[in-house]
Parts: C-alpha cells; sequence; structure tokens
C-alpha cells in the first residue's frame, strides 16, 4: 500500500513537532534547571497516580490480573499514595527523589571505581599499562565521593546535561521531519 505525499507531510510536521517541543524542553532544563527538576517530579507523580488509577480499575472491571490479586492491590494503592504525597509536597519529594537518584549515581560510581582499581591491580601482568585503567577508577571514585557531597548541584547538572541531550535529539528530530517533507515531493498523490 502507497502511502500518500499528504500522510507523509502530515507525518513530517508532527515529526518536526516533536522537534519543537524537544528543544523548548532542553532550553527550559538548561535556563531554569531547579523548575525543571520540580516539573519532572510532578510527572512522575501523575503518572503514578494515574498507573495506580488504572490499575486499580482494570483489577476491579477489565479482569486484568498477574496471578496474585493482593500484591496487584497494594502495588496499585502505593502507586496511588505515592502520586498523591508527590502531588501534594511536590518541593520535598523533588528534593527525596533527586537525592535518591543522585545517591544512586554516586554509589554505583564508586562501586565500579574501586572494581576497576581492583581489577586492574590484580590483573596487572595482563595489561602493558595499567595506569590509563588505575586513572580511570579513581576518576569514577573521585566523581561518586563528590556527587555525595554535592547532591542537588548534582541534578541540576544532570538536569542541565538532559536539556542539551534534548536539544541534539531536536536537532535530529528536525533532520527527520525534513528528509520527510523532502520525500513527500516525490510521493504519488492520494
Amino acid at each position: 500500500m502507497a502511502i500518500s505525499s499528504d500522510t507523509r507531510r502530515r507525518w513530517a510536521w508532527i515529526t518536526g513537532l516533536r522537534g519543537l517541543l524537544m528543544l523548548l524542553a532542553g532550553i527550559y532544563a538548561i535556563i531554569f534547571p531547579s523548575q525543571a527538576l520540580v516539573v519532572l517530579v510532578l510527572f512522575g507523580g501523575a503518572l503514578l497516580l494515574v498507573d495506580g488509577v488504572l490499575g486499580l480499575w482494570s483489577l476491579t472491571f477489565g479482569g486484568a490480573k498477574t496471578g496474585n490479586y493482593w500484591f496487584d492491590v497494594v502495588r496499585n494503592a502505593l502507586a496511588i499514595i505515592t502520586g498523591v504525597l508527590i502531588l501534594i509536597s511536590p518541593f520535598v519529594a523533588t528534593l527525596l527523589t533527586a537525592t535518591f537518584l543522585v545517591y544512586l549515581v554516586a554509589f554505583q560510581s564508586i562501586f565500579v571505581g574501586v572494581m576497576e582499581i581492583w581489577v586492574i591491580v590484580r590483573e596487572r601482568e595482563h595489561y602493558a599499562k595499567i595506569w590509563p585503567v588505575l586513572l580511570s577508577g579513581v576518576a569514577y571514585v573521585v566523581f561518586g565521593v563528590a556527587l555525595l557531597f554535592f547532591p542537588m548541584t548534582a541534578a541540576w547538572v544532570f538536569v542541565i546535561l538532559g536539556g542539551i541531550l534534548a536539544i541534539i535529539f531536536a536537532i535530529g528530530l528536525f533532520g527527520l521531519a525534513w528528509r520527510m517533507y523532502q520525500s513527500a515531493k516525490g510521493a504519488p498523490k492520494a
């Protein structure tokens, strides 16, 4: 089935609109990282609330079950409670969520760095130069420790990096939209 040029143009415009929204979100995250972090947490809270409500609804009316009814009820009830708590107090939820995620990355970084150092020291006879890997392990550990001492600053930096990645992704979407629009010129009319 051939796709008409009008349909291809619509897809190109929709892709361009996605790119524009991604660009605006990236710029917002770079200029206002604190507010962007709060918005992300609020969206997460809203998603938890909707997921919990729809999960309970599907248990009651939809018949969707994992095989353990009470597990499904508790999971969905906890999603609703967590979503409501986030929406009631977004500032505290943002602090807790950002701190938790940064600590998670920090502990992972420290663990990876220590493992790199331990493996390279233990297996040093297999490597011609151990200092690049050793330096990498030390950098991981230092990075992880820095995250532990400055979690909110790290969260802002992560949001800014996310904004930069969103802008790069938006540029890619603009390029895709342009190629889709160009290919619509040669497509048959419907």
